[in-house]
C-alpha cells in the first residue's frame, strides 16, 4: 500500500496533544477587532479542543501524526 499524503492545510492549522487530541486555534481573530470587547478578544487568542464529531474527519487528513 502506498504512502499517505498529510494535508498541507490541516498540518498547518491543527496539533496532536500528549494524550491524542487535537488542538485548533479559534476563529474570528484577524480583523474588525474594533468592536469586539477586550474579554472576547483575550478568550479568542487561546487555543481549544477539536469537537468529536469532527475529530475522525481532521485525523484522517493528519495520517502520521
Amino acid at each position: 500500500m502506498p504512502k499517505l499524503k498529510t494535508h498541507r492545510g490541516a498540518k498547518k492549522r491543527f496539533k496532536l496533544t500528549a494524550s491524542g487530541k487535537i488542538k485548533r486555534k479559534k476563529a474570528n481573530t484577524s480583523h474588525i477587532l474594533t468592536k469586539k470587547s477586550a474579554k472576547r478578544k483575550r478568550h479568542l487568542r487561546k487555543s481549544t479542543i477539536v469537537v468529536k464529531e469532527e475529530f475522525k474527519r481532521i485525523k484522517n487528513l493528519l495520517p502520521y501524526s
